[in-house]
């Protein structure tokens, strides 16, 4: 069975545009764009997939989230350079170097065999759901790279998460995530309804956590995909037989559990027909060039020529030849 890599981009590329102190030859920070290629690299060693998916997030995030909670992912903080590194850059600078490398980033992209995708008002959440769903890789094995534990409601007989933020990476299967939670992935976004989601702004039920969900729910472990009626229904039965203040809040909260589920799920990700087919599309039909010069021009413009890339070119030369 073949393998598709599938990354989450602006994940990546933040992680490592806060982490990496590369600079350029020009003497800019470039760890964002250069230490991207260096994690694709590693991820394509340590995955060894057949073919790769790149995903960023549409302009104007996720238009759609925003119409039900006008607070979703309100407040977060800005992603800054490195630390220890020594630049005094003032907002708008440290914003115009952002914005540098990630266009610098495409252009070294562009040169490789590497499907990419983004659709405005779209977020990547919502176009990786719909790559795990496209018939077009019914018979692949597909890694989502990302630490975005939504994704985990994703995870079944083919399809996993690797978290990379995590040392060792942090490899979450179906089997993985019922022994750490006792919480199926059919039921993940159910569960996280309940609870929040404080990096996205998302309040839950306040004092459930995964340990009460779990304590309350027990059938969510079962692979039966369960609905928030289930869970306001079972709550009235607990209550009839012993009163709890955590279940009698949750009751009250439970127009903060259906907008958080429709915020979280991904089953029916919030994405149209037509960019659906797009994507079918493109993963079935796209042509695979490899333009190997052009990105060992880019990488001596930018100073980093002398890095060792063998398993990066490798695979790209692999997946142009599948």
């Amino acid at each position: 069975m073949k393998k598709l890599l599938i990354i989450d981009a602006l994940n990546m590329f933040f992680r490592c545009y806060a982490r990496d102190p590369s600079i350029s030859l020009q003497g800019y920070p470039s760890g964002g764009c250069i230490g991207f290629m260096k994690s694709l690299q590693k991820s394509i060693r340590l995955t060894e997939p057949d073919d790769v998916v790149i995903v960023w997030d549409g302009g104007g995030g996720s238009r759609s989230r925003r119409q039900i909670n006008k607070n979703y992912k309100a407040g977060r903080k800005v992603v800054h350079l490195p630390k220890d590194m020594s630049y005094d850059f003032s907002k708008e600078e440290e914003m115009s170097n952002k914005i540098w490398q990630q266009v610098r980033l495409l252009e070294y992209l562009d040169t490789l065999p590497i499907c990419q995708f983004m659709f405005e008002d779209i977020e990547a959440d919502d176009i990786i759901a719909a790559i795990t769903q496209s018939k077009e890789l019914s018979n692949w094995k597909k890694v989502i790279l990302s630490n975005d534990k939504d994704f985990m409601q994703l995870c079944d007989e083919n399809t996993i998460l690797c978290r990379p933020a995590k040392k060792p990476w942090e490899v979450l299967n179906t089997k993985r995530i019922l022994e750490d939670l006792k919480i199926h992935p059919k039921n993940m976004a159910l569960a996280r309804a309940m609870i929040g989601d404080p990096s996205d702004n998302l309040p839950g039920v306040p004092g459930i956590g995964f340990g009460r969900v779990v304590k309350f729910f027990p059938f969510l472990e079962n692979s039966t995909e369960y609905s928030i009626q289930d869970i306001l229904t079972a709550t009235k039965e607990s209550l009839k037989e012993k009163k709890s203040k955590y279940l009698e809040k949750l009751l009250e909260c439970e127009d903060i559990i259906r907008d958080n589920y429709k915020i979280m799920q991904l089953y029916q990700p919030s994405i149209s027909y037509q960019r659906r087919k797009i994507i079918d599309n493109t993963l079935a039909e796209r042509e695979k060039h490899l333009n190997l010069t052009g990105y060992k021009m880019l990488l001596a413009e930018d100073g980093f020529i002398s890095l060792k890339w063998d398993v990066l070119h490798q695979a790209m030369r692999r997946i142009v030849h599948e």
